[in-house]
Protein backbone atom coordinates (compact mmCIF):
# COMPACT_ATOMS: atom_id res chain seq x y z
CA UNK A 1 0.00 0.00 0.00
CA UNK A 2 1.50 3.55 -1.28
CA UNK A 3 1.04 6.19 1.64
CA UNK A 4 1.62 9.77 1.39
CA UNK A 5 1.78 11.90 5.17
CA UNK A 6 0.79 14.87 5.51
CA UNK A 7 2.41 16.46 8.67
CA UNK A 8 5.89 15.94 10.17
CA UNK A 9 6.19 17.10 13.45
CA UNK A 10 6.31 15.16 16.51
CA UNK A 11 3.45 12.61 15.65
CA UNK A 12 4.14 12.59 12.47
CA UNK A 13 7.47 11.81 13.10
CA UNK A 14 6.32 8.72 15.13
CA UNK A 15 3.72 7.46 12.71
CA UNK A 16 6.78 7.93 10.11
CA UNK A 17 8.31 5.44 11.92
CA UNK A 18 5.57 3.04 12.24
CA UNK A 19 4.91 3.45 8.50
CA UNK A 20 8.47 2.40 7.23
CA UNK A 21 9.22 -0.37 9.69
CA UNK A 22 5.89 -1.73 8.27
CA UNK A 23 6.05 -4.17 5.59
CA UNK A 24 2.16 -3.67 4.31
CA UNK A 25 3.22 0.31 3.70
CA UNK A 26 5.26 1.90 1.52
CA UNK A 27 5.99 5.79 2.21
CA UNK A 28 5.74 7.61 -0.40
CA UNK A 29 6.26 10.96 0.43
CA UNK A 30 5.40 13.88 3.20
CA UNK A 31 4.55 16.95 3.21
CA UNK A 32 4.56 20.03 5.02
CA UNK A 33 4.01 23.66 5.15
CA UNK A 34 7.71 24.65 6.01
CA UNK A 35 10.88 24.63 3.99
CA UNK A 36 12.67 23.10 6.61
CA UNK A 37 14.03 19.52 5.39
CA UNK A 38 13.13 20.17 2.24
CA UNK A 39 13.58 16.95 0.14
CA UNK A 40 15.51 15.23 2.87
CA UNK A 41 15.14 11.44 3.06
CA UNK A 42 12.72 10.54 5.99
CA UNK A 43 14.33 7.21 6.43
CA UNK A 44 17.70 8.82 6.63
CA UNK A 45 16.42 11.24 8.84
CA UNK A 46 14.83 9.09 11.76
CA UNK A 47 17.91 6.80 11.15
CA UNK A 48 15.58 3.96 9.46
CA UNK A 49 17.34 1.71 7.06
CA UNK A 50 14.74 1.65 3.84
CA UNK A 51 14.91 1.82 0.25
CA UNK A 52 11.43 4.03 -0.05
CA UNK A 53 11.46 7.08 -1.48
CA UNK A 54 10.09 9.16 1.27
CA UNK A 55 11.14 12.46 0.55
CA UNK A 56 9.67 15.83 1.91
CA UNK A 57 7.85 17.98 -0.07
CA UNK A 58 6.59 21.17 1.37
CA UNK A 59 3.30 22.22 0.18
CA UNK A 60 4.37 25.11 -2.18
CA UNK A 61 6.60 23.31 -4.35
CA UNK A 62 4.03 20.72 -5.80
CA UNK A 63 0.50 20.55 -5.52
CA UNK A 64 -0.97 17.84 -4.05
CA UNK A 65 -2.22 16.21 -7.89
CA UNK A 66 1.38 16.92 -9.22
CA UNK A 67 2.74 14.78 -5.99
CA UNK A 68 0.28 11.98 -6.83
CA UNK A 69 0.94 11.93 -10.46
CA UNK A 70 4.86 11.71 -9.62
CA UNK A 71 4.52 9.51 -6.44
CA UNK A 72 1.17 7.78 -6.40
CA UNK A 73 -0.34 6.96 -3.22
CA UNK A 74 -3.03 4.61 -2.26
CA UNK A 75 -3.80 6.68 0.94
CA UNK A 76 -2.86 10.12 2.45
CA UNK A 77 -2.50 10.01 6.31
CA UNK A 78 -3.15 13.70 7.72
CA UNK A 79 -1.43 14.36 10.61
CA UNK A 80 -1.15 18.00 9.55
CA UNK A 81 -3.77 20.86 10.76
CA UNK A 82 -7.51 20.96 10.03
CA UNK A 83 -6.24 23.52 7.06
CA UNK A 84 -4.33 20.53 5.55
CA UNK A 85 -7.46 19.07 3.89
CA UNK A 86 -7.49 22.19 1.90
CA UNK A 87 -4.32 21.30 -0.13
CA UNK A 88 -5.17 17.63 -0.83
CA UNK A 89 -8.82 16.86 -0.16
CA UNK A 90 -10.24 17.42 -4.12
CA UNK A 91 -7.25 16.16 -5.72
CA UNK A 92 -7.35 12.85 -3.56
CA UNK A 93 -10.84 12.29 -4.21
CA UNK A 94 -10.53 12.54 -8.24
CA UNK A 95 -7.91 10.32 -7.96
CA UNK A 96 -9.79 7.86 -5.69
CA UNK A 97 -7.20 7.98 -2.68
CA UNK A 98 -8.37 6.87 0.48
CA UNK A 99 -8.08 9.68 3.33
CA UNK A 100 -7.80 8.96 6.73
CA UNK A 101 -7.26 11.87 8.75
CA UNK A 102 -6.22 11.84 12.42
CA UNK A 103 -6.95 15.80 13.25
CA UNK A 104 -8.39 16.50 16.45
CA UNK A 105 -10.56 18.85 15.37
CA UNK A 106 -12.55 20.88 12.72
CA UNK A 107 -14.70 23.85 12.33
CA UNK A 108 -18.09 23.28 10.51
CA UNK A 109 -17.18 24.72 7.47
CA UNK A 110 -14.08 21.93 7.02
CA UNK A 111 -16.49 19.26 8.52
CA UNK A 112 -18.93 19.86 5.91
CA UNK A 113 -16.22 19.68 3.45
CA UNK A 114 -15.34 16.20 4.77
CA UNK A 115 -18.79 14.77 4.27
CA UNK A 116 -18.45 16.47 0.37
CA UNK A 117 -15.09 14.55 -0.22
CA UNK A 118 -16.63 11.05 1.07
CA UNK A 119 -19.04 10.90 -1.50
CA UNK A 120 -16.45 10.52 -3.87
CA UNK A 121 -13.69 9.02 -1.81
CA UNK A 122 -13.58 6.22 1.40
CA UNK A 123 -12.77 8.80 4.29
CA UNK A 124 -12.08 8.42 7.79
CA UNK A 125 -11.78 11.14 10.48
CA UNK A 126 -10.81 10.11 14.18
CA UNK A 127 -9.46 12.82 16.35
CA UNK A 128 -7.56 10.20 18.46
CA UNK A 129 -6.76 7.66 15.88
CA UNK A 130 -5.09 4.74 18.43
CA UNK A 131 -6.80 1.46 18.64
CA UNK A 132 -6.78 1.73 22.67
CA UNK A 133 -8.75 4.81 22.60
CA UNK A 134 -11.51 3.78 20.15
CA UNK A 135 -11.69 0.68 21.97
CA UNK A 136 -12.42 2.08 25.20
CA UNK A 137 -14.90 4.19 24.03
CA UNK A 138 -16.77 1.34 22.20
CA UNK A 139 -16.66 -0.63 25.59
CA UNK A 140 -18.06 2.28 27.51
CA UNK A 141 -20.99 2.49 25.40
CA UNK A 142 -21.39 -0.60 26.22
CA UNK A 143 -21.19 -0.52 29.38
CA UNK A 144 -23.65 2.22 29.61
CA UNK A 145 -26.26 0.56 27.95
CA UNK A 146 -26.06 -2.32 30.40
CA UNK A 147 -26.02 -0.03 33.32
CA UNK A 148 -27.42 3.53 32.41
CA UNK A 149 -28.15 4.23 36.36
CA UNK A 150 -24.42 4.43 37.06
CA UNK A 151 -22.56 7.84 38.04
CA UNK A 152 -20.03 8.35 34.96
CA UNK A 153 -16.70 10.79 35.36
CA UNK A 154 -14.22 11.23 32.73
CA UNK A 155 -10.94 12.33 33.50
CA UNK A 156 -8.62 13.75 30.67
CA UNK A 157 -4.70 13.97 31.65
CA UNK A 158 -1.78 15.69 29.30
CA UNK A 159 1.03 17.61 29.66
CA UNK A 160 1.59 21.04 31.33
CA UNK A 161 1.75 23.14 28.71
CA UNK A 162 -1.70 21.68 26.93
CA UNK A 163 -3.84 24.69 26.97
CA UNK A 164 -7.16 23.37 25.41
CA UNK A 165 -8.90 20.47 26.54
CA UNK A 166 -8.53 17.53 24.33
CA UNK A 167 -10.29 16.28 21.44
CA UNK A 168 -10.53 12.82 22.67
CA UNK A 169 -12.28 13.79 25.94
CA UNK A 170 -14.40 15.86 23.77
CA UNK A 171 -15.40 12.93 21.79
CA UNK A 172 -16.13 10.36 24.72
CA UNK A 173 -18.11 12.98 26.70
CA UNK A 174 -20.21 13.53 23.29
CA UNK A 175 -20.18 9.63 22.60
CA UNK A 176 -21.42 9.20 26.37
CA UNK A 177 -24.02 12.20 26.21
CA UNK A 178 -22.19 13.89 29.11
CA UNK A 179 -21.66 17.38 29.39
CA UNK A 180 -18.11 18.79 28.44
CA UNK A 181 -18.23 20.93 31.29
CA UNK A 182 -17.72 18.08 33.61
CA UNK A 183 -15.04 16.58 32.32
CA UNK A 184 -11.98 16.27 35.28
CA UNK A 185 -9.08 17.86 33.23
CA UNK A 186 -5.34 17.43 35.07
CA UNK A 187 -1.78 19.18 33.09
CA UNK A 188 0.95 17.82 34.81
CA UNK A 189 4.95 17.57 33.69
CA UNK A 190 4.96 15.66 30.07
CA UNK A 191 1.90 13.62 30.41
CA UNK A 192 1.64 12.15 26.43
CA UNK A 193 -2.13 11.40 27.37
CA UNK A 194 -4.12 9.79 29.57
CA UNK A 195 -7.76 9.30 29.22
CA UNK A 196 -10.48 7.13 32.30
CA UNK A 197 -13.63 6.94 32.44
CA UNK A 198 -14.89 6.04 35.61
CA UNK A 199 -17.98 4.13 36.32
CA UNK A 200 -19.77 4.29 39.91
CA UNK A 201 -22.10 1.26 40.55
CA UNK A 202 -23.80 1.33 44.00
CA UNK A 203 -21.49 -1.66 45.76
CA UNK A 204 -18.53 -1.44 42.96
CA UNK A 205 -16.47 0.79 40.40
CA UNK A 206 -15.29 -0.01 36.84
CA UNK A 207 -12.36 2.08 35.70
CA UNK A 208 -11.76 2.12 31.76
CA UNK A 209 -8.53 3.82 31.41
CA UNK A 210 -6.02 4.00 28.39
CA UNK A 211 -2.59 5.80 28.14
CA UNK A 212 -0.72 6.67 25.74
CA UNK A 213 2.97 5.86 26.29
CA UNK A 214 4.56 6.71 23.29
CA UNK A 215 3.23 8.73 20.27
CA UNK A 216 4.25 5.95 17.94
CA UNK A 217 0.51 4.52 19.33
CA UNK A 218 -1.05 6.44 16.93
CA UNK A 219 1.26 5.01 13.89
CA UNK A 220 -0.22 1.74 14.87
CA UNK A 221 -3.75 3.06 14.34
CA UNK A 222 -2.95 4.10 11.45
CA UNK A 223 -2.23 0.99 9.93
CA UNK A 224 -4.84 -0.85 11.06
CA UNK A 225 -7.10 2.20 10.01
CA UNK A 226 -5.57 2.41 6.22
CA UNK A 227 -5.72 -1.28 5.90
CA UNK A 228 -9.65 -1.59 6.75
CA UNK A 229 -10.68 1.24 4.71
CA UNK A 230 -8.72 0.75 1.36
CA UNK A 231 -11.75 -2.41 1.34
CA UNK A 232 -14.93 0.02 1.80
CA UNK A 233 -16.87 1.48 -0.55
CA UNK A 234 -16.94 4.97 -0.59
CA UNK A 235 -18.32 7.18 2.43
CA UNK A 236 -17.13 8.95 5.63
CA UNK A 237 -16.38 6.49 8.52
CA UNK A 238 -14.77 6.21 11.85
CA UNK A 239 -12.70 4.07 13.83
CA UNK A 240 -15.42 2.50 15.64
CA UNK A 241 -16.80 1.32 12.54
CA UNK A 242 -13.75 -0.19 11.44
CA UNK A 243 -13.44 -1.89 14.72
CA UNK A 244 -17.04 -2.65 15.72
CA UNK A 245 -17.09 -6.49 13.75
CA UNK A 246 -14.43 -7.60 15.84
CA UNK A 247 -17.20 -7.39 18.74
CA UNK A 248 -19.20 -9.92 17.36
CA UNK A 249 -17.04 -12.42 19.55
CA UNK A 250 -17.61 -16.17 19.56
CA UNK A 251 -18.52 -16.88 23.64
CA UNK A 252 -18.93 -20.49 23.09
CA UNK A 253 -16.98 -22.36 25.21
CA UNK A 254 -14.89 -25.10 22.91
Amino acid sequence: MNVGLMGFGKTGKAVATILLQSEETKLQWVVRRSHTLEHRSVPEFLGISSKEPGLIYSSEEYSAAELIKRLPVDVIIDFSSQDGIDYYGHDAADQGVAIVSAISSYDPDKIEFLDQLAQRTRLLWSPNITIGINFLIIAAKILKKIAPYTDIEIIEEHFKAKPELSGTARKIADALSLPEKDIKVVRAGGIIGVHEILFGFPYQTVRLRHESISREAFGNGVLFAAQHLIEKPKGLYTMEDLLMPYFHVDTTVC
